[in-house]
């Protein structure tokens, strides 16, 4: 847990997985949020659709959930791609965005990865200019499992 202090406030990021007790409201959080993917990460979620190794990230203020990303072996590319781990599903609350909060939550899904061995993490979305700000390198367009084209970004640990 990374406790983040803001104007009287405390930001913590989580990484959680089944049996955590705000496991069921991430679930009914993403399943609710404005961003249609949501729904992908809370069925998932409710199928318990992870390895042991994997993890959901929540980030929290006085334990409402602002934003969530996953931390998972594969996301939407084609299973013949080698590529692997990725960091998806980063959604921001809209009154939050600007805060931060993705940054913070995928720095803990970094350190995540380095102590976990990965010496690289993934990333594919269709947003310009947001990821290299974090420490990406866009590698490519590729088609996903959705049948449309996404940048794919690999961020280096070291």
């Amino acid at each position: 847990m990374i406790v983040f202090l803001r104007k009287g406030t405390s930001m913590e990021i989580l990484l959680i997985q089944k049996g955590y007790p705000l496991w069921d409201k991430t679930i009914s959080y993403a399943q609710n949020c404005s961003w249609n993917a949501g729904s992908f990460l809370a069925d998932k979620m409710k199928r318990n659709d992870f390895f042991d190794w994997e993890r959901v990230i929540i980030a929290t203020e006085q334990e409402r959930i602002i934003g969530f990303c996953s931390f998972t072996e594969k996301d939407a590319l084609p299973e013949y791609y080698d590529f692997k781990p990725f960091i998806g599903f980063v959604f921001v609350d809209e009154n939050r965005r600007g805060n931060r909060v993705s940054e913070r939550m995928i720095d803990q899904a970094v350190r995540y990865a380095e102590k976990t061995g990965f010496s690289k993490v993934y990333l594919t979305s269709d947003e310009r200019g947001l990821y290299e700000k974090y420490g990406f390198e866009k590698i490519g367009d590729y088609e996903t499992i959705h049948g449309t084209k996404e940048q794919l970004f690999q961020r280096n640990i070291i």
